[in-house]
């Protein structure tokens, strides 16, 4: 096991106090004209649209780029980029322009996107394509009200990914469970200081492995932590109860992007998001109809639809079905493959929205956990992909054993013998993988609050028609700890690594948050895995490589 120079625990506190009052001063404002008086330039400020929840980017590929952003009202999203050279300033303009998918030359691209409005909670995005590979951007994210005023202008930066005459050498992080159990913005400790940390570690990309929010967790503003310490919690109307209405979804997400470490971070690091159970409701499936005496909708399937649209909304999710700027209100669906150069491929899975009820998991027959077209999805995926290698980020593990009352929330079903249930669509996929030759296949997950490195091998397991595999395990960022749990031994799980916090622990001194580093090194020699608290430190180091 290494370690890598990690930020000083105090200095990121003290960064992360200077960030939360630097998020309360506005960024760059288009100014009036020099002659106005104070009155008529302070009505025209009072006028002027701002960014309340930052800008970020996301789905990032070769070629193309998500550029999101939230209005406080109505407005046309604008986008410049300014490509960078190797030292990091800005390319000179040669004299001469090549509209969309331009950069190299100098000149800055220049995008228009759809209006925001509050049919979308005044959140945009614009699809920018044609973009070239391996190249930094600074970008500059605005809006423009229906008077042609500009906004204010929020910035930040990303990179394409690499092309495929490069060596593909890129790195990245990942982590589930934000702002859970109650634990939501605390600015005595710093707010979500786990972001920041991510973030020190300069990452091509970051991936987040579901439960971006927990609609069903009410944040309060003090709740006593297992020590007795009191955590106090920044607090909005919005997630003072379980979310039920549209606007209390929402506002889930806007309040986690209050906090300064996020922001900052998903404005220099693109995102790729997928969901899991607490964008609705605590282990949902289809059809449920809840007895939570909290809710007074009690129908999933209503909460869930609220729940996806939010979701979708605040994500800077690639649009699949119009690939084209400034397309529709919502993706066609959640799963997804980013192609990230010759050396990487992202296949994001979506292990919800067809997941069957949490019964105890002995059924004989396959049970829903992808669907069918999910599943032929992914196996022509793999199959299909040139890239050395196949990272697929679920939102579930699996074979962690993850009880919910007399069922099963998990893939798992705690028998140990023969697959059953939801075990049968696992392993299709992983002898799916086997036939068609699909090799260097590593699973990246979270949802169980701590982190942990499996080794899946036949050698060891009841099923056996599967190639050795690896799942890491990461999480959480910002919510209560707790685990380890018991394994499922069906598919032949070794447990190289597991560390957990205290049970129900808070985030507060980072010991017990956790989140991975991955480091494709250049021609994708080796595939390098870091769990990392949220202090910086390395817990456990891996360096896989690759089968020919």
């Amino acid at each position: 096991m290494e370690n890598h120079p990690a930020p000083n625990r105090r200095t990121l506190l003290k960064g992360a106090a200077a960030a939360a009052l630097a998020s309360t001063l506005p960024t760059t404002l288009t100014t009036g004209p020099a002659a106005a008086s104070p009155a008529v330039s302070a009505r025209r400020a009072a006028a002027r649209l701002t960014l309340p929840s930052g800008i970020q980017t996301g789905d990032v590929t070769s070629h193309s780029a998500v550029l999101w952003s939230r209005a406080s009202g109505e407005g046309r999203l604008q986008a410049v980029l300014h490509a960078l050279d190797a030292d990091g300033d800005r390319v000179r303009s040669r004299g001469r322009r090549r509209g969309h998918g331009a950069g190299r030359d100098g000149e800055p691209i220049r995008l228009r996107g759809p209006w925001a409005t509050a049919d979308t909670d005044f959140t945009a995005r614009i699809q920018a394509r044609g973009l070239p590979s391996g190249t930094a951007f600074d970008l500059e994210l605005s809006f423009e009200d229906e008077h042609g005023r500009r906004s204010e202008l929020g910035t930040g930066r990303f990179s394409t990914a690499p092309g495929r005459r490069s060596d593909g050498a890129q790195s990245f992080v990942w982590t589930a469970d934000t702002a859970g159990q109650g634990y939501g913005i605390n600015p005595d400790v710093g707010g979500m200081f786990g972001y920041e940390t991510m973030r020190s570690f300069d990452p091509d990309f970051f991936l987040h492995a579901g439960d971006t929010v927990y609609a069903d967790g009410p944040i309060a503003e003090t709740m006593t932590e297992p020590d007795g310490t009191l955590w106090r919690n920044v607090v909005t109307d919005e997630v003072a109860k379980v979310a039920e209405t549209l606007r209390e979804f929402r506002g889930r997400h806007s309040y986690n992007l209050m906090d300064a470490n996020v922001r900052a971070m998903y404005a220099q690091v693109p995102v790729i998001a997928t969901w899991d159970d607490h964008e609705t409701t605590n282990n949902w499936w289809a059809g449920e109809v809840l007895t939570d005496e909290r809710y007074t909708v009690r129908d999933v399937d209503t909460l869930a639809a609220r729940g996806r649209r939010a979701w979708q909304e605040y994500q800077p999710i690639a649009d699949h079905r119009a690939m084209s700027r400034g397309s529709g209100l919502e993706p066609a669906r959640i799963y997804r493959r980013i192609e990230r150069g010759p050396q990487l491929d992202v296949f994001v899975l979506d292990m919800r929205t067809h997941k069957g009820e949490n019964t105890d998991g002995m059924e004989p027959h396959a049970t829903a956990l992808l669907g069918e077209e999910q599943l032929e999805w992914l196996l022509r995926g793999l199959r299909t992909s040139k890239a050395t290698w196949k990272v697929i980020l679920a939102d579930l593990p699996l074979g962690i054993i993850v009880p919910d009352g007399k069922g099963q929330e998990s893939i798992s079903n705690a028998d140990h013998g023969q697959p059953l249930g939801r075990e049968l669509e696992l392993a299709r996929l992983l002898s799916g993988i086997k036939r068609q030759g699909s090799r260097n296949v590593v699973f990246l997950t979270g949802d169980v609050h701590y982190c942990a490195a499996h080794h899946y091998s036949p050698e060891r397991a009841r099923f056996t028609d599967f190639h050795p595999f690896w799942e890491f395990v990461a999480g959480p960022i910002n919510a209560g700890s707790f685990g380890p749990n018991e394994m499922d031994h069906t598919f032949g799980p070794h447990v190289d690594f597991q560390k957990a916090g205290p049970a129900m622990g808070s985030p507060r001194d980072g010991a017990g948050q956790f989140f991975g580093r991955v480091q494709v090194a250049p021609g994708g020699e080796e595939f390098t895995v870091e769990l990392i608290d949220a202090n910086g430190q390395v817990q456990y180091t891996r360096t896989l490589t690759p089968e020919r």
